[in-house]
């Protein structure tokens, strides 16, 4: 049994191995390694396939929050609604740019932003609302934005882990980060589409925000050495720009086998007693950058985690603290789903490369141990 890993980066590369040696090779032939003809080829081609009319990339996915934020120039001390139970890059910035997170509740079944919920959370400080597509999936945005628009409030999607996911109703269609005013991606090398480094992108179909975007990330320039802004070096290196290119093409392949693997934990798994399938949304599809499990309980997780580690399986908890609950971003709020599945998901390897011989190992070691427990 080949070692399993979370996200095989070197099997999928043993895949493109020639078209990313390619790609890499005309960067180094060419030496147009800042802001080369990579990265503007790599905006335009995400710019057509995700039907968004800006696509500017940059550094990373916490520095397209950023920048994102800096370019709305929200008075300080405004709010700005946000998941408690998510990464902490997007708290992170808000704090560091003077703004304060007004930490919301999320669906107990989907871990997506419980948008019934909001309405409660505004107030006239209120600003922007930036929803979390978790896991592959995304937030009920035709109600976020009808919430946002009655209230005058800007909406920064965090696509970090979405992209390509589609939203799909009868009035509304859009993917993962070009819904909202503004929307963010990351390109780190473990996401659906990664680089071999760090690297992320902002969307925006308004002109305006886009040329700020642009500009705020290259020392808030557009004619060198002219600062018409206090901006950031916040560049898309033209390596990873070439990366991303020989793999876009194969993106929608690699959602593909994420879906067929996860088809094959869902029936696998049903039969299994204390475990709870990720759930999907009605409106979304699921690009299953993970696969995440609700256990019965946390002790029940926590040994079915150290189980699989015995067994050579990986496994991760995606997140075992809440932000709300964070040293750096404690606030006195009463968030209790959120909080239950701290203790509670575990996410399973997926990835495209993983095989079925591999997938039946970890579907029958943790049978096992279910067998074990009862």
């Amino acid at each position: 049994m080949r070692n399993i890993q979370m996200v095989d980066l070197q099997g999928q590369y043993a895949r493109l191995s020639v078209e990313i040696d390619e790609a890499i090779k005309r960067v180094l032939l060419g030496a147009d390694f800042i802001q080369g003809g990579a990265v503007r080829r790599l905006e335009d081609a995400i710019s057509a396939r995700y039907e968004v009319k800006h696509v500017i990339g940059c550094a990373n996915g916490t520095d397209a929050l950023q920048l994102a934020f800096m370019a709305l120039d929200l008075p300080p001390g405004s709010e700005v609604i946000t998941p408690a139970f998510s990464y902490a890059a997007l708290t992170e910035v808000l704090l560091l740019l003077g703004l304060k997170p007004v930490f919301a509740e999320v669906d107990a079944s989907t871990f997506l932003m419980d948008v019934a919920a909001l309405e409660g959370l505004i107030t006239e400080n209120t600003k922007a609302i930036a929803p979390v597509h978790l896991y592959g999936q995304m937030v009920s945005m035709e109600p976020l934005m009808a919430l946002a628009k009655r209230h005058n409030l800007y909406v920064v999607e965090d696509a970090a882990q979405a992209i390509g996911s589609q939203y799909c109703t009868p009035n509304e269609h859009g993917f993962a980060g070009t819904m909202g005013h503004i929307g963010t991606t990351s390109f780190f090398p473990s996401k659906n589409l990664g680089c071999y480094g760090d690297g992320g992108a902002m969307f925006t179909n308004d002109d305006a925000l886009a040329k700020k975007l642009r500009q705020l990330a290259n020392h808030g320039q557009t004619v060198k050495y002219q600062h018409d802004l206090v901006g950031m070096n916040s560049r898309l290196d033209t390596l990873q720009a070439a990366v991303l290119l020989a793999k876009l093409p194969h993106l929608l392949e690699f959602e593909k086998q994420r879906r067929a693997v996860a088809a094959r934990y869902d029936v696998a798994l049903a039969e299994i007693s204390g475990l709870e399938a990720p759930q999907r949304t009605i409106d979304s599809s699921h690009v299953f950058h993970q696969y995440t499990l609700k256990c019965e309980s946390e002790a029940m997780r926590n040994a079915l985690k150290k189980h699989l580690m015995d067994c050579g399986i990986p496994s991760m908890i995606y997140y075992p603290i809440p932000l709300h609950q964070q040293t750096a971003y404690k606030q006195v709020v009463n968030l209790p789903v959120s909080e239950d599945l701290c203790g509670r998901v575990l996410s399973l390897p997926i990835c495209s490369e993983l095989s079925a011989e591999q997938q039946d190992y970890i579907i029958n070691n943790i049978r096992n141990f279910i067998q074990k427990s009862q």
